[in-house]
């Protein structure tokens, strides 16, 4: 099955972090990758994500304005399991 892509767009890049908006159409995706920094993510919307993992399927629910932070070295794909577009911010840090 194919899916959208995501869109993300750099709003920040310096020698201490990386910031992106990333916006999810309904069942948009990133595409499978890995995580290279430590990064913090900052939902702009409600609804829930499904991550594509190396142990399977998870659900992740998010709430508007509730971050949550994750170490160098996760491997996923996300994707936009709502019918509406989800946004989030992403912050690296390098």
């Amino acid at each position: 099955m194919t899916r959208p892509t995501a869109i993300p767009t750099v709003q920040i890049d310096n020698d201490r972090v990386k910031v992106t908006e990333w916006r999810f159409p309904p069942g948009a995706e990133t595409g499978y990758h890995r995580h290279g920094m430590d990064y913090v993510v900052v939902p702009m919307t409600t609804g829930t994500l499904l991550l594509e993992t190396p142990n399977g399927e998870v659900r992740s629910p998010l709430t508007a304005g509730v971050s949550y932070t994750r170490l160098t070295g996760v491997e996923h794909n996300v994707i936009n399991a709502n019918d509406h577009e989800f946004v989030f911010v992403e912050i690296e840090l390098k």
